[in-house]
């Protein structure tokens, strides 16, 4: 068995109800490492171009890596990695919790799901085995409701002992933008993996915390690598604001830059972000520690509304994402109110940045007249209406009256609107939305987002990574210097995420690698850490190509790449620039600069010169 790794992944056939064991060979998990790299590569061996993302044949891969379940801070992490339903191509998406580490213990690195199943079911994962039972009685339930029933059932207590992710209302429905969410809390979220699992008619998946060791290399060392990784990542992030505060701590410092998404990008000014900030929340409600498997950096917390209409109100602290997205940008500036709708978004299983993409590009669509209440079944849908977004979005999850075009997510009820409708809201022309910033002040992310193959961030997170010897950027205006940088920089993300560990606790990748290193007996250099990353985005990439990508859809919506009329970066404008920066990445990343495509000697230099005339 190779160190770092528990050597099997766990096979489940929904069709035929058979789970069987397969055996991981050292040279994959030195090619692919584990994670979205695991992912990747048996998303694109096993699902061929004909297959739909809804297709019993797509497949669901949940993985894990070498450093998951370690003592390394955050490494309850898995990847999801499947083909999604916004963009009909791939996704690879991430969640925090337990159930990363909790899957290692019970002897697995990764499971693959494949076919649907005849009636309503959830897996349940223990040590060396598995088995798929009925969940026709959890039809309906939300995710939180999910977890209490299932973890009184199996008599294990939910994130200690047991870790149970899963579908809501939304998931059942299929709704484009649904989520997978466990662990009171914890999100795969991006391009509909919760309506594949749905597609599936897979409930849960519940892993108990298995007594199996994970062989490592070099204990001692990599406990005192872990020490001086958390260290590192405690002051990072606005001089350590998320240790202190979470990351609802950074609404006032990206207010401050712009980057605080308000109103459907109709202006980047919110006088009022104190008032839903971290900060804010932290002085000002009950809070109490909840953090994931390892944890030390410990940004998570369970909160309890205290003051104000929602008094009473009790769930997980709102992230950064879900502060901005049903906060600021949609007008909301009562913090209960935004810890209300957060929680609501979580337990029916709808993916936060889609939902506030297109609930605030139906307020700003209601406020022009373009869409009327009769269209939106009696609802009064007005900037800062709390309870009529929390109407609204039982019906998306529901898909009852006009919450089924709504589920389709911002691009497709644009185009069903047409007219003016369609140049309002936000989204990449394949379909995905962005995450919960205002990226015309943050062009690296904006590029990324547009060309990603991993329907979310592919080569970034908020910023390039700094890694040595490669460039840094400076000025998040330069055409040039942005792509430059993206394409110098981006294998490294992907690496990351096929690790099993957090990003917020993964900041130094010196100290990553050595982490790496300790636990595997491997000798990564960043380099090559970083090389694993690109052979990932090629990956992924060929995958696309195969499955239809039109280039000429990885580009933003008119309001995406608007020009911001006020605020820190009035004036500054991407779409001018846009269509120079692709093929500027494009050229800097060894692909043709005219089809995006990988070139040969790219391939050649990955290992994937096998693929070659596959893809010619």
């Amino acid at each position: 068995m190779a160190h770092g790794y528990m050597g099997g992944i766990l096979r489940v056939d929904l069709t035929d109800t058979t789970v069987t064991r397969e055996e991981l060979s050292q040279d994959t998990l030195r090619m692919w490492v584990g994670g979205t790299g695991l992912g990747a590569k048996y998303l694109y061996q096993e699902v061929p171009p004909e297959v739909n993302w809804s297709d019993p044949d797509n497949r669901m891969i949940w993985a894990s890596g070498p450093l998951g379940g370690t003592k390394v801070s955050g490494t309850g992490t898995f990847s999801v990695v499947t083909k999604g339903p916004m963009t009909n191509l791939a996704v690879a998406t991430q969640a925090n919790g337990f159930l990363g580490a909790f899957l290692k213990f019970s002897g697995f690195d990764a499971i693959i799901f494949q076919g649907a199943a005849p009636r309503w079911s959830y897996l349940y994962v223990h040590d060396g085995g598995a088995e798929l039972r009925d969940a026709e009685h959890l039809v309906g339930k939300d995710t939180w409701e999910l977890g209490q029933i299932l973890s009184e059932e199996l008599g294990l207590k939910l994130r200690s002992r047991v870790s149970i992710f899963g579908i809501g209302p939304a998931g059942e429905n299929r709704v484009r933008y649904a989520a997978i969410v466990g662990d009171e809390g914890h999100v795969a979220g991006h391009n509909g993996v919760g309506a594949v699992m749905g597609s599936k008619r897979l409930k849960a998946v519940a892993v108990a915390r298995g007594s199996n060791k994970i062989p490592l290399n070099d204990p001692e060392k990599l406990s005192g690598l872990s020490k001086r990784l958390f260290e590192h990542a405690s002051t990072q992030f606005a001089g350590g604001v998320i240790h202190r505060m979470g990351t609802g701590g950074l609404v006032t410092p990206y207010h401050g830059t712009g980057l605080l998404p308000v109103r459907n990008y109709t202006t980047n000014i919110f006088p009022e972000h104190e008032q839903i900030s971290g900060q804010y929340m932290r002085t000002h409600f009950e809070v109490r520690p909840a953090p994931c498997w390892a944890c030390r950096v410990s940004h998570l917390r369970q909160i309890r509304v205290t003051e104000g209409p929602y008094a009473g109100v009790e769930g997980e602290e709102p992230e950064y994402e879900a502060i901005a997205g049903l906060g600021s940008n949609i007008g909301v500036a009562d913090a209960g109110a935004v810890v209300m709708l957060s929680n609501l978004a979580d337990r029916l299983g709808i993916e936060i940045n889609e939902s506030s993409w297109n609930i605030s590009w139906l307020m700003e669509c209601f406020e022009k007249g373009l869409v009327s209440k009769d269209d939106l079944d009696g609802i009064e849908l007005e900037w800062g209406d709390a309870e009529a977004v929390k109407a609204l979005m039982r019906k998306i999850a529901l898909r009852e009256g006009c919450g089924d075009w709504l589920a389709e997510g911002v691009m497709r009820a644009s185009r069903r609107l047409g007219g003016e409708a369609l140049n309002l809201g936000i989204y990449t022309l394949k379909g995905g939305s962005p995450r919960g910033h205002d990226h015309r002040v943050r062009w690296s992310e904006m590029l990324d987002t547009c060309l990603s193959n991993t329907s979310t961030i592919e080569t970034t997170f908020g910023l390039p990574p700094p890694l040595p010897g490669k460039p840094t950027l400076r000025n998040q205006f330069s055409p040039e210097e942005v792509s430059t940088v993206n394409a110098a920089t981006g294998g490294w993300r992907q690496f990351e995420d096929s690790l099993g560990v957090c990003r917020f606790c993964s900041t130094d990748p010196i100290l990553v690698v050595d982490c790496v290193n300790a636990a595997t007996g491997w000798d990564l250099t960043v380099d090559e850490a970083s090389d694993i990353g690109f052979r990932i985005i090629n990956l992924l990439r060929l995958f696309s190509f195969r499955h239809g990508l039109d280039v000429a859809l990885e580009a933003p919506s008119p309001r995406y790449s608007s020009t911001p009329v006020d605020g820190p970066a009035q004036g500054k404008g991407i779409a001018e620039h846009f269509d120079w920066m692709k093929r500027n990445y494009w050229r800097l990343m060894g692909w043709d600069e005219k089809t995006g495509k990988p070139l040969p000697d790219t391939l050649r230099q990955l290992g994937l010169e096998s693929l070659i005339v596959d893809e010619d």
